[in-house]
Formats: C-alpha cells, structure tokens, sequence
C-alpha cells in the first residue's frame, strides 16, 4: 500500500459518552448519550507529538504515544499506510474515567475517526464497518465503541469468519421520549478487576430469564419505553459485583425498588436510569443519589463520533 496523502488542516471530533450492557445484554447492548469528549489532530512537518490533555483525567493520562488516543490515531494510520512525521492532539475530556461511561471506547473511536479523516483517501479506504473492527480489537469487545460510533442503541456481536473474530453492530433509533439520567459516583472503578468478579456459570433459570429481558429490550428502547423497567433487569452480572460497588448497588436497589429502570452503567459504578419523566419529575430524581452521587439528567445522543 502506497504511503497515504495526509491533509494539512486541523480535524476536530465529538464523541458522545457511552453505556454497555443496559441491564441485561451483557457485552452487547450499548446506548450513547449527551456527554462529549471532543478531540483536535493536525499533521505536523516537522515531525514529533505534541500532546495536550485538559478536563477529566487530564493528571492521570501520558503525554506520550502510550495515550490511548494517540495510540487509536496511530492505529487508524496503520492501516491507512503509514503514520505522519509529526502530529499534534489536543483532547477536552468531559467524560469521567473509570465510571462505566466509555471513556476509553470515545477515545478509541475519537482517534480511529481523526486518522481516518486526516487520510485525503480515509474514508474510500476505513469503513464504519473496519473502523469498528479496529476499535473492537484495542477495546476487546465492541457494545461501547459501536454506540459511540453509531450513536443512539446498538446491539454489537462477534463472528469467527475463516478463524478471525469479526465485530458488527446494529443501529436501533430510540423512542425519543426516553431520556437518561446518571448517577455519578466521586471513586472510580477498573473494567478489569469488575470483570474478574464474574462467575464461570450461572443458574439457568437465571440464564432464561435474562435472555427474555436482553429480547424485551429491543422494543423498550424503540418503539415501548413502558417496558423499560422489565427490560434492564438483570441476572448475569450485576449482583456478582456488589461487593466492589456497594453504594451503588445499593441505589440501583432502591431505584428499582421505586419503579424506576435503573442498571449498572457498564462495569460500573455509575448507576444508569431510563425514564420519560417530566422536567420536574427529572429534578427531583437527581437527587435520589443523595450526596455520593452526582445526577446528571443527560439526553439520547442519536449520533456517534461527529466531526466538528
């Protein structure tokens, strides 16, 4: 493949923050809302990285080709052909870290879109379609990266095709009378040790009964948002991962426990509601978190990663 042609203008995107699994479609269901991330890439001629982070997370990520971003850029320009002599980033994190909220998958597509549109040729060459691929292979599995992609609900699988795992994804247009409110805890919690917590089998009557939920799901968020509150019930991982998110269980409990669809947001600890309630109705939720969390009324974000 020839070395691509780079474009000397700035490319800047948005990537709105993400949920996975909505209850109970675990690894599969994602939803993106209005909370944004906005990212900056221009090709520098005279070679090098120039990095800089503001907002969430900004004392914590490197200033180096070890940033998440830079790594998805130089990703995407991998598979374009080849990588710049030098590239400035600038990223504004508004998404929180290590919240459930898809902080590294908005990174991960953020990225994969600027090298794509730094690339006079990108889009001929990276399709949504690959673009998911590759940001399924640096985040490990594709519900967040496809709803930050693709905005609004996704439901995201894996295939084996001639012994390769291939990710794909569809789009479901939500009922616009859903909206979304977030709980946000101050403390943070990795994907990886939350996972670590799940068990190797489940009961089977719990395996059925989440299965139907995962199904109720599709027609909650398109077309039945009076089924919400069955559709986000979940028996596969939730409970299993109490333990290292007792408040927020414990909200999500007394939530559920009101008749209000609450769930985990991912891998936590952010608990994630869905309701169509009025304006004053919304504000008094957000403060059923009390003083450990922050609500936040947040609205259904029907596109993904949007250049600027």
């Amino acid at each position: 493949m020839a070395k691509p042609t780079f474009k000397a203008n700035p490319i800047q995107v948005q990537v709105p923050a993400t949920s996975a699994n909505l209850g109970p479609g675990f690894d599969s269901f994602g939803l993106a809302f209005g909370m944004y991330d906005r990212y900056v890439a221009q090709i520098l001629d005279e070679g090098g990285l120039d990095i800089d982070v503001t907002g969430e997370g900004s004392d914590e990520v490197p200033r180096t080709d070890k940033n998440l971003l830079v790594k998805a850029i130089n990703k995407g320009f991998d598979y374009l052909g080849g990588r710049p002599k030098g590239l400035a980033v600038r990223a504004l994190n508004v998404i929180p870290h290590g919240r459930g909220l898809g902080s590294s998958a908005s990174a991960i597509v953020g990225g994969l879109v600027l090298a794509r549109s730094l690339v006079l040729t990108g889009t001929d060459k990276m399709s949504d379609e690959a673009l998911l691929n590759l940001a399924t292979e640096m985040e490990g599995h594709p519900d967040n990266v496809a709803a930050a992609l693709y905005g609004g609900a996704t439901i995201a699988w894996q295939d084996l095709v001639k012994g390769k795992s291939v990710a794909h994804a569809v789009h479901l247009p939500v009922d616009p009378r859903i909206k979304v409110m977030a709980f946000i805890p101050a403390s943070a919690l990795a994907t990886s040790k939350a996972r670590k917590m799940l068990p190797e089998s489940i009961p089977f009557a719990d395996a059925q009964r989440n299965t139907s939920n995962a199904a109720i799901m599709t027609q909650a968020l398109t077309i039945r948002p009076d089924l919400l509150f069955t559709a986000t019930e979940d028996f596969l991982h939730q409970s299993y991962r109490q333990e290292a998110m007792p408040s927020s269980f414990a909200l999500m409990t007394k939530l559920r426990a009101a008749g209000i669809a609450a769930f985990i947001s991912g891998a936590g600890p952010t608990v994630l509601a869905l309701h169509t309630e009025g304006e004053d109705e919304t504000t008094q939720l957000a403060r059923a978190g009390g003083a450990k969390f922050e609500g936040k009324s947040l609205e259904i974000a029907s596109r993904g990663a949007t250049l600027l």
